[in-house]
């Protein structure tokens, strides 16, 4: 069979836009993804950061939802250090009561905020240490067998609504494999331990009520368009891009100023973070992954399309789909 497809969606506010049309885009391109056959959506947990719009998943996934049909829509992934998981099992059953059938929870350890940040939304420094006992709360909750006498998740109690590992290290690995729920790494922007984590997690593995045997969602870059010269300019632009979030400190930036940082050393780290990212035409980008493929164990890939426009994040969404339909696993 081809192996699944899935976006990841930061909803981006690309310079000079707004939250409100990042999330009009976040609308177009779960619509795009749906007619052409990709698996699921998810949408990921920050906070703080000027250019991305997905700090409320599930209020994203709920208006998502409402203007999509058939295609899964989740957080990938909600931060539980952030979080009660009552608060989680309630905010995710009532969209499973809104979208029976389509909805999943990607959950990952680390709080997505730095220091100021996780003070303004009032958690303990040290959530993350709890992190495992705080899944099997969640998962509790989520199949009517909670674990807090008294105390039931409603809407959420029964719904079952699938779980699944994030990270991007050793631990989320084992955790997944230790409750038997599917894992998903993070390479798309920290590739470092990709072979080492899933060779653990298949090797770990314990089947579960949810999942008997392994099951690993990759994350990659993919830059397809219809011309090799075309992809390269829009990875230009996400390039200056990334450097402006992560080093731009908030500021608007010119082109230039972006391709200063870039050269002062931001490259680098930027280098880095799109270690596994397809870019070109379409049998290009189909040849890069196949070989992910392979490197990374993956039975699902999770895909970041990478485009300074909305136009071309919907392009390669479909040149993508088309160019990968008769890549098996």
């Amino acid at each position: 069979m081809s192996i699944p497809l899935s976006v990841l969606d930061l909803a981006p506010i690309p310079r000079g836009e707004t939250a409100s049309s990042a999330i009009a885009a976040s609308v177009a391109l779960a619509q795009r993804a749906e007619e052409h056959g990709y698996e699921r959506v998810w949408y990921a947990e920050h906070h703080n950061m000027p250019s991305i719009a997905s700090s409320a998943t599930s209020v994203l996934i709920s208006h998502v939802g409402a203007q999509t049909s058939s295609i899964r829509l989740g957080a990938g992934g909600v931060m539980l250090p952030n979080h009660s998981p009552l608060t989680i099992a309630e905010q995710f059953g009532t969209l499973d009561a809104m979208y029976p059938g389509r909805i999943d929870l990607g959950l990952g350890r680390a709080p997505g905020s730095d220091q100021n940040t996780m003070y303004a939304l009032r958690r303990d420094p040290n959530s993350a240490d709890t992190f495992p006992q705080d899944v099997l709360e969640l998962q509790a909750y989520l199949a009517g067998e909670s674990r807090v006498p008294g105390v039931d998740a409603i809407p959420g109690k029964g719904s079952r609504v699938p779980l699944y590992i994030l990270g991007s290290s050793m631990f989320g690995a084992t955790l997944a494999a230790a409750l038997g729920l599917p894992y998903a790494f993070a390479s798309h922007f920290a590739p470092a331990m990709l072979e080492p984590a899933v060779a653990a997690y298949r090797r770990e593995f314990t089947p579960s009520a949810q999942l008997d045997r392994p099951y690993v969602i990759a994350g990659v870059n993919v830059v397809a368009a219809d011309s090799t010269a075309a992809a390269q300019e829009q990875l230009a632009a996400v390039r200056r891009n990334l450097a402006i979030g992560l080093f731009g400190r908030g500021q608007a930036l010119t082109d230039g100023q972006a391709d200063q940082l870039l050269a002062q050393g931001a490259g680098q780290h930027v280098r880095t973070m799109l270690t596994h990212t397809a870019v070109g035409a379409p049998a290009e980008v189909r040849e890069h992954l196949e070989g992910f493929v392979q490197v990374a164990d993956a039975d699902e890939l999770i895909v970041a399309h990478q485009s300074g426009s909305l136009e071309g994040r919907l392009r390669s969404v479909q040149l993508l789909a088309e160019a990968m339909a008769s890549v098996t696993v």
